[in-house]
């Protein structure tokens, strides 16, 4: 098995795509106004519209409503990305902190209030964990 991606539902495509872009610094590549995916060399962020539900299961999502998970990216320097980002989001819910697993995150808000995480590993440990990931 292999993690491929995490699919966003939301009112508004092209904003959430835009933020996206914007925070990653990747481009999406954008199939339809209804869906685009901003891709890594891990797994992909899918972020698709509510027009794009029936196609699964009516009812089974909805926008603007998630209160469970957290998006993560790891990145080489969280408090460069702070600084980076704080031209333009607008919610912070947690400044760059060093975590006790080692991970120095910065928690935010994207515009449909779903928690982002960036983070940076910074004790011996936790750079070990994620130097051994494998790369493709």
């Amino acid at each position: 098995m292999d993690f491929v991606s995490i699919r966003i539902i939301t009112g508004d495509v092209a904003r959430l795509v835009d933020f996206y872009e914007r925070a990653t610094g990747v481009a999406a590549n954008r199939a339809t106004e209804d869906f685009a995916e901003l891709r890594t060399a891990s797994a992909a962020l899918a972020i698709a519209g509510t027009r794009t539900l029936p196609l699964f299961a009516p009812g089974a999502a909805r926008p603007a409503d998630n209160h469970s998970v957290i998006i993560e990216f790891l990145v080489d320097d969280v408090d460069r990305v702070h600084r980076n980002l704080s031209a333009f989001v607008e919610d912070f819910v947690q400044a760059p902190t060093t975590m006790p697993w080692g991970n120095r995150s910065l928690l935010l808000r994207d515009p449909d209030g779903n928690l982002v995480n960036f983070f940076t590993p910074v004790t011996s440990a936790a750079v070990a964990k994620f130097a051994a990931r494998a790369t493709p």
